[in-house]
């Protein structure tokens, strides 16, 4: 089901605006404070996940990135943390602590601007590299920073209410960018001497960042990038938020911080993200997919480990378009009927037909299921074992997509259009909180 791009034309030359900025960061660079308080990107933080990380430290960038916490109003604040104010709405508690931070010197402004080249190497496989940089936003329609996922209007309106009351960038988007060998090459002759921050994750993830405001380089990456164009990979609700921002404020910062990645070679993978709908018994599900799908039943022990490594087998073999489980039988769907596949509109192009996304979301999820794909209806996984588990607390079923590859995600955008929320999963992921990009100053 994945779709060939042979039918799209190369991203033209759009002229990235990239700039070096003055950062904002933690004083201290020691690896096991920068791991006290970096976080996973606000959309991959739990409830739970965002207490844990906000106990780890009291000066965790979770408490700007999510200022909602579980502080009643009036309360006292932490160690080191303003007292929540009655009344105050959370972006406006993020500002405050912003500002409660930088006066104490936990985080300090660096004098000059730079670039900062970013290495993340997991524990297997190859690294991935990319620099941090200010990118210009562009106006809608314009082709230097394409989108390939649609947004919510909530979600945004929650990033560009922070942004501005913030008036700095929290964390970075990250941008897929053209293949250029000017910036290949800059990029190896930059990846030596000694680190300016370093720290390794909870998954294993080495990140290593360093910081460039001499040389060549500030001059030459800039111009070698104005030749690539890029496709958003991670951050596409903050993007709008500061294209939003823009528009309201149009004599104001028009940037975003960005990690710029290569696509292909030394660049992000793509993941799948799950979906999963509650309130939906397996034997319900399996009884209205088979009106458009062959369905078959896998054979999967009775542990989660267990059912874990029959996905991982099932999605190896050519016949498993979808499975579906709720986190104890699994199922597996194939050969979609010409019934489920008109759902697809013909008009659309040819990249985003091909999707098994667009297909699970309209034929399957829309027309055999009668589910809106909105987040109260649909919750989104980010691996195999949170979408099981969802899947068995919400008495619901767990619908278990293979990735899209690099090259078909490019293609959509390309080609203008959206593949539906929260297809894609680009990995791995930059930690949030190392380096922040005030507006002014």
């Amino acid at each position: 089901m994945h779709s060939s791009s042979a039918d799209t034309p190369p991203l033209p030359a759009t002229g990235l605006d990239v700039r070096p900025f003055r950062a904002l960061t933690y004083r201290q660079h020691d690896p096991g404070h920068l791991a006290r308080v970096s976080s996973p990107a606000y959309d991959l933080v739990t409830p739970d996940g965002r207490e844990r990380l906000a106990a780890a430290d009291p000066h965790n960038i979770v408490r700007l990135i999510l200022p909602g916490g579980t502080s009643g109003p009036g309360t006292a604040g932490a160690a080191g943390l303003p007292a929540v104010a009655a009344g105050e709405d959370t972006a406006a508690r993020a500002a405050r602590t912003l500002r409660a931070w930088e006066d104490a010197g936990v985080l300090v402004r660096d004098d000059a601007p730079a670039l900062w080249l970013y290495e993340m190497q997991p524990a297997e496989g190859a690294a991935t590299v990319g620099w941090l940089g200010a990118v210009a936003v562009a106006a809608a329609g314009g082709r230097a920073v394409l989108p390939h996922e649609d947004t919510f209007p909530a979600a945004v309106e929650g990033r560009r209410a922070l942004l501005e009351a913030t008036a700095t960038d929290l964390e970075p988007i990250v941008l897929a960018h053209d293949p250029e060998p000017e910036v290949a090459a800059l990029t190896r002759a930059a990846l030596s001497g000694p680190a300016t921050m370093e720290l390794t994750d909870t998954d294993g993830v080495r990140h290593r960042l360093w910081r460039i405001a001499g040389g060549d380089v500030l001059g030459r990456l800039p111009e070698a990038l104005a030749r690539t164009g890029a496709v958003i990979a991670d951050g596409h609700h903050r993007f709008a938020a500061a294209r939003a921002l823009h528009r309201t404020h149009p004599d104001g910062d028009c940037r975003v911080l960005a990690l710029l990645t290569p696509m292909g070679s030394g660049g992000l993978r793509v993941e799948a993200i799950h979906r999963v709908v509650p309130d939906l018994s397996l034997d319900a599900a399996v009884e209205s997919a088979a009106h458009g799908f062959t369905v078959t039943e896998v054979p999967a022990g009775p542990d989660p480990d267990a059912l874990a490594d029959a996905v991982r087998s099932a999605q190896a073999g050519e016949e498993a378009l979808f499975l579906l489980s709720d986190g104890r039988r699994l199922v597996r769907l194939s050969g979609p009927s010409a019934e489920v596949r008109e759902t697809i509109p013909a008009e659309a192009p040819s990249a985003w037909r091909g999707l098994d996304v667009v297909l699970a979301t309209t034929g399957l999820i829309g027309h055999l299921w009668r589910r809106p794909d909105d987040p109260a209806s649909v919750l989104v996984a980010h691996d195999v074992p949170e979408a099981l588990g969802l899947a068995a607390r919400r008495n619901g079923v767990a619908l278990l997509l293979r990735a899209p590859s690099p090259t078909d995600v490019a293609a959509v955008a390309r080609a203008g259009a959206r593949m539906p929320r929260k297809s894609t999963l680009f990995v791995p992921k930059p930690r949030t909180g190392l380096v922040l990009r005030p507006h002014a100053g």
